[in-house]
C-alpha cells in the first residue's frame, strides 16, 4: 500500500511545524543564552504544557503499536493497567516532587550524592544514560521498521528524518521548545487514534456491534485476582505491579522530574502530575479500543494471506491503511501519530542526558566554568547525543531482540534484572524460537527499573509456558513485576550491607533529602512515636515531619558543593539551608522561593 501526496504532506507538516517550534525559542525571549533556560526552560512553565509534555514522553511510537496488539491478541485485561495511575501519580506528587522540588535540583541524580555520596550519584548517571543511549535506537527505529513492512515507506529516510528532525529542535530550542513539541505532538497522537477509532468503529457499523463481537470471541476479559506473580497480566500484576512500574517513570525518571523542575512552583509541579492522571486514562482508553476496533474489523473483513503472517504490530498498521485507505491524508495523520509518539519521547532522552552529563559529570569536576561556555557545551552535549541515536538505531537493526536484554537496574537490582530478562529471552527462544521474529518489535519481554518506558511500551510478550519450575518458572515472572522486584532487591541488599557495615546514625542524615512519610500518615499518634518513626532524624515538633524549606533562601550554588574546611553536622546560617559535613566539602542545600 502506497502513500498518497496528501499523506505526505500531512507527515511533511508535523517535522515543519516541529522544527518551526524549536527555532521559534532558539530565536526569541533569552534565546537559549543560559544552561537554566536550556535545561530546566528556566524554570518558569505552567502545569498544563508540563503535564502534555510528561504525557507525551511516556506514550512512544512503540506503545501506539503495542498496546492495541495486546488487546487484540490477549483481550482487555490490560485495560485494568489504568487501577494502578492514581497511586502510581499520587506518591510522586506529594513525596518525589516536593523533595526535588525544593532542593533545587537539575538533575535526579544530585539527590543521590546529597543523601549518600558521589560514588553513588556517579553509578545512578551512568547507569541512565546505558540504558537510555540503548533505549533511544530501539524507539527510533522500531516504528520506522513497522512502517516499511506495511507501507513500503523508506525505512532509513524515516529513521535520518526523525532523528535529525528532533536533534535540531532539541538542541536550538532546548526544553522549553522539547515541552511545546511534546504539547503539539500529543494533540497529533489524538487526532490519529480518534481517527482510527472513529472511521474503523463506523466500518463495523456501531460501538455497540464492535463491544459484541469482542465479547463473543472471549475478547473481554474479567477480573482475575489470582495473586500468581508468574500469570502475565492479572488484577494484583496490573496494579499493584503497575504502580511500582509507575514510580520509576514518573517519581524518579530524570526526563519526568525535569519536566516538575521546569515548572515555576512546587505547586504548578505537582497540579501537573494531576492532570496527567485523566490524561492517561484517556490514552490508556484510546490504545485499548483501538485494539477493540481492530479484532472487530477484522471478524467481518477476514485477513489476507500477507496480513496473516504478520507480526501484531505491522497487523496495527494494515489495519490503519485498510480502514483509512479511501480517505486521503487520514493515513498519514496516523504515520504523524506514529512518529509523534518517536519525536517527543527521544527529544526528552536528548535532552534529559545532556542534563545528567553536564549537571553529574562535566560541572561538579569544573565548578568555574563560565556560564556561557556551560550554554554552549550543553548544546553540543544535547547535539552529540542525538546523532549517538542513529548510530543506536542503526545497530538496532543489525542486534534486533538481544537490546531488550541489555537493560537494567542499579547495583543489585542490576544483576537481577540482568538474570530474569536474559534469562526470560533465552527461554523463550529455546520454547518458541518463532514465535519471535525480528519484525515484531514489541514482541520482546522487558527487564529494567530504570528506564524511562521500557516497561510500558514493549507489551506484547510471547505467553509464558504452562507447567514449569524452578529457574525456568523464575524467568517467567511477569514483567509488570520487574520494577518491584529489582526495587525491592536494592532496598534489601542495601539494608543488609549498612546493617553489616554500621548502619548511619539519624542524625546525621540531611532531613531535606527525607520525606516522612510514616510520621505524616500517622499523625494522630502521640509526639514521642512519631519521632521514633522519623528513626533519628531531625523532625519538627509540629507534626513529625521533616522542616519545611526556608521563605526567600537563595539558589543552591555549583550543584549545593561548597567548599569549605570540615565541620560537625550543623545548620547553616538563616536562610542557608542545611549543612551537611561529606568528605572535603560542606553540602549547603537551598529552597527555591514559594
Amino acid at each position: 500500500m502506497a502513500f498518497t501526496v496528501a499523506d505526505y504532506t500531512v507527515f511533511v507538516l508535523l517535522l515543519v511545524l516541529s522544527s518551526a517550534i524549536g527555532l521559534f525559542y532558539a530565536l526569541s525571549g533569552g534565546r537559549q543564552r543560559t544552561v537554566q533556560e536550556f535545561l530546566l526552560a528556566n524554570r518558569s512553565m505552567s502545569f498544563l504544557p508540563v503535564a502534555l509534555s510528561l504525557l507525551a514522553t511516556f506514550q512512544s511510537a512503540v506503545a501506539i503499536l503495542g498496546v492495541p496488539a495486546e488487546i487484540y491478541r490477549f483481550g482487555t485485561e490490560y485495560w485494568l493497567l489504568g487501577c494502578c495511575y492514581f497511586l502510581g501519580l499520587l506518591i510522586p506528587a506529594h513525596v518525589f516532587i516536593p523533595v526535588f522540588y525544593r532542593l533545587h535540583l537539575t538533575s535526579t541524580y544530585e539527590y543521590l550524592e546529597l543523601r549518600f555520596n558521589k560514588a553513588v550519584r556517579v553509578c545512578g548517571t551512568v547507569t541512565f544514560i546505558f540504558q537510555m543511549v540503548i533505549y533511544m535506537g530501539v524507539v527510533l527505529y522500531a516504528p520506522a521498521l513497522a512502517l516499511n513492512a506495511v507501507t513500503q515507506f523508506d525505512l532509513w529516510g524515516a529513521v535520518l528524518t526523525m532523528g535529525l528532525v528532533c536533534t535540531l529542535y532539541t538542541t536550538l530550542g532546548g526544553l522549553k521548545a522539547v515541552i511545546w513539541t511534546d504539547v503539539f505532538q500529543t494533540l497529533v497522537m489524538f487526532a490519529g487514534q480518534l481517527a482510527v477509532i472513529v472511521v474503523g468503529t463506523v466500518k463495523v457499523g456501531s460501538m455497540g456491534r464492535v463491544w459484541q463481537l469482542a465479547a463473543d470471541q472471549g475478547k473481554i476479559s474479567g477480573i482475575d485476582l489470582n495473586p500468581d506473580p508468574f500469570e502475565r497480566h492479572t488484577f494484583w500484576t496490573l496494579s499493584v505491579g503497575g504502580v511500582f512500574m509507575m514510580l520509576s517513570l514518573y517519581g524518579v525518571n530524570q526526563a519526568q522530574v525535569q519536566r516538575y523542575l521546569s515548572s515555576r512552583t512546587e505547586q504548578e509541579a505537582v497540579l501537573s502530575c494531576y492532570a496527567v492522571f485523566p490524561c492517561q486514562q484517556v490514552v490508556l482508553c484510546l490504545s485499548c479500543l483501538t485494539g477493540l476496533v481492530m479484532f472487530a474489523y477484522y471478524q467481518e473483513h477476514p485477513l489476507t494471506a500477507a496480513q496473516s503472517q504478520a507480526s501484531s504490530d505491522q497487523l496495527v498498521l494494515y489495519f490503519v491503511m485498510d480502514v483509512l485507505k479511501d480517505l486521503p491524508g487520514l493515513p498519514g495523520l496516523f504515520v504523524a501519530c506514529l512518529f509523534s509518539g518517536s519525536l517527543s519521547t527521544i527529544s526528552s532522552a536528548f535532552n534529559s542526558l545532556a542534563t545528567v552529563t553536564m549537571e553529574d559529570l562535566i560541572h561538579p569536576y569544573f565548578p568555574g566554568l563560565r556560564e556561557s561556555r556551560a550554554t554552549l557545551l550543553s548544546k553540543l552535549l544535547a547535539l552529540s547525543y542525538g546523532l549517538l541515536c542513529l548510530g543506536m538505531a542503526y545497530l538496532s537493526s543489525m542486534m534486533g531482540p538481544m537490546l531488550q536484554g541489555a537493560i537494567a537496574g542499579l547495583a543489585a537490582g542490576l544483576a537481577m534484572a540482568f538474570w530474569i530478562g536474559i534469562g526470560s529471552l533465552v527461554s523463550n527462544l529455546r520454547a518458541a524460537p518463532s514465535a519471535l521474529p525480528l519484525s515484531n518489535i514489541t514482541d520482546f519481554p522487558q527487564a529494567s527499573s530504570l528506564s524511562t518506558a521500557i516497561a510500558t511500551t514493549l507489551l506484547t510478550s510471547t505467553p509464558a509456558p504452562k507447567r514449569l519450575s524452578g529457574l525456568q518458572k523464575f524467568y517467567n515472572l511477569s514483567y509488570m513485576w520487574y520494577s518491584a522486584h529489582n526495587s525491592t532487591t536494592v532496598i534489601l541488599v542495601g539494608l543488609l550491607v549498612s546493617l553489616l557495615t554500621g548502619p548511619t546514625k539519624g542524625a546525621t542524615v540531611n532531613p531535606r533529602t527525607i520525606y516522612p512519610v510514616l510520621p505524616r500518615l500517622l499523625c494522630c499518634l502521640p509526639q514521642r512515636y512519631r519521632e521514633r518513626l522519623s528513626c533519628g532524624v531531625v523532625c519538627s515538633a509540629e507534626d513529625g515531619g521533616c522542616e519545611e524549606p526556608a521563605p526567600h533562601a537563595p539558589e543552591k550554588t555549583s550543584n549545593g558543593m561548597l567548599n569549605g574546611p570540615i565541620v560537625g553536622l550543623a545548620h547553616a546560617e538563616e536562610g542557608e539551608g542545611f549543612a551537611r559535613t561529606e568528605g572535603t566539602h560542606t553540602y549547603i542545600l537551598q529552597e527555591t522561593s514559594l
